[in-house]
């Protein structure tokens, strides 16, 4: 898995090799570090079906495992623009996680099957899922980022507000959750939240591309220029 990030190339034939030394369920980890090489380069229908021959072979009674993989496969599947075949096989990870037992791990799912259904334009089914998502993983911060972010496209900007003070109370310094506070103000009229929002985003990530948009927000609203040094 080690090789698969950092030569994906050589990882690839590795687990090839290891793929043709083993039978029945032990084929699921060379498949999924295949599953993984082939994401690292980008061949994000190689990697889906890498992970879902994995998930379909991993032994019966880890259900939380042929959920882990399913979801991998959705993810893939989800970057090669394939939105209906992505939240089919999350819909599949997210009954397994709960088969085995993992509520939270079918919270993250949940998170990751509405945004299959946001990309294929279904909002009000994917903030079905996100509700599911936050009822199962209700300490993850990202599933009420993406609740905030997806309440806010449906103009619900009372419901935005809400789950991004709670996706900031759990994580105060996450630059993205920091963003897109400030923009749920702007849209609700409250300028100068807005700019103490991505003013956060320049102190704890200063010179990233988070920072960069940051103050490009607060440049549109005539803002202050970046402290010195950032």
């Amino acid at each position: 898995m080690g090789k698969a990030q950092s030569d994906p190339e050589a990882a690839l034939a590795e687990g090839e090799a290891w793929l043709n030394e083993v039978r029945g369920s032990a084929r699921a980890e060379p498949g999924a570090c295949l599953g993984l090489a082939f994401s690292q380069l980008g061949r994000w229908e190689e990697a889906e079906a890498s992970y879902v021959a994995a998930r379909d072979i991993a032994a019966s009674n880890e259900r939380s495992r042929k959920a882990q993989l399913g979801a991998m496969a959705g993810n893939a599947a989800l970057a090669a623009s394939a939105p209906e075949r992505a939240a089919g096989l999350l819909a599949l990870a997210h009954a397994d996680s709960l088969a085995g037992g993992d509520r939270v791990q079918a919270g993250r799912i949940a998170a990751d099957w509405a945004s299959a259904l946001v990309a294929q334009g279904k909002l009000d089914e994917a903030a079905d899922k996100l509700a599911l998502a936050r009822a199962e993983a209700p300490g993850q911060a990202v599933v009420w980022l993406l609740s905030a972010t997806l309440s806010r496209r449906q103009d619900k900007l009372a419901e935005a507000q809400r789950q991004i003070e709670e996706a900031a109370r759990l994580d105060p310094r996450d630059p993205e959750i920091g963003l897109e506070a400030g923009v749920i103000a702007v849209l609700g009229g409250r300028d100068g939240a807005a700019r103490q929002s991505w003013r956060s985003v320049l102190a704890t990530a200063p010179g990233s591309t988070f920072a960069q948009t940051a103050q490009s927000y607060l440049d549109q609203l005539g803002g202050e220029a970046a402290p010195e040094g950032r």
